[in-house]
């Protein structure tokens, strides 16, 4: 009995060996310029390993965005929950998922490489089960307050989660340090338009 405990034990800590190594590869190279012997050797493991817990490169690609994907929602979700004001909890949701995002490292595998490894599907599901759902249910509840005019919820939230990610690559590509500040400010006038008079 002890030694399955520590055979577990073992699988684990290989498993995240290589989701960490995968990830800092992943994040520092792109997927593309990372083969599998350069992960396995850097997680210390063999290919047998990689194996024995992903099908491949691209399964091990699709745990390390669902753990970054996580990490940012838990990040939205604390910035959030962090006011008893339903609107400065939508308001600083969003502008945490902005924050978050200018880590080139979160860039890079979540809004750069997500979408052309995965396809435009997969990532769109994957991104919907970590935040939109988040998103969804922020807007409900404040169109049930009547803070937010009554209107259908799914056409808001996708064109939210678009902007905002629209947004995200941009920030990637800009050199001006003042415009996460410019875009959180213009993200706050777009909401505000959404709120009853």
């Amino acid at each position: 009995m002890r030694q399955h405990g520590i055979r577990a034990q073992q699988r684990e800590q290989t498993r995240q060996a290589l989701l960490r190594e995968g990830r800092r590869l992943f994040s520092g190279s792109g997927y593309g310029a990372v083969g599998l012997a350069e992960i396995v050797q850097a997680a210390g493991v063999t290919k047998g390993a990689l194996y024995h817990h992903f099908t491949g490169k691209a399964d091990l690609f699709r745990a390390v965005l669902e753990e970054l994907q996580q990490e940012v929602a838990r990040r939205v979700a604390a910035a959030a929950d962090a006011h008893d004001d339903p609107w400065a909890q939508l308001t600083a949701g969003c502008e945490e998922f902005l924050t978050a995002t200018t880590d080139p490292d979160i860039q890079r595998v979540m809004l750069v490489d997500g979408p052309a490894v995965l396809g435009w599907s997969q990532w769109r599901a994957m991104d919907e089960a970590a935040s939109a759902r988040h998103l969804a249910d922020a807007l409900s509840f404040l169109i049930d307050a009547r803070i937010i005019t009554p209107q259908p919820v799914a056409p808001m939230v996708h064109l939210l989660s678009g902007a905002m990610n629209e947004a995200a690559l941009w920030l990637a590509s800009s050199s001006d340090p003042k415009d996460l500040d410019h875009t959180k400010a213009a993200l706050a006038q777009l909401l505000q338009a959404l709120r009853t008079a």
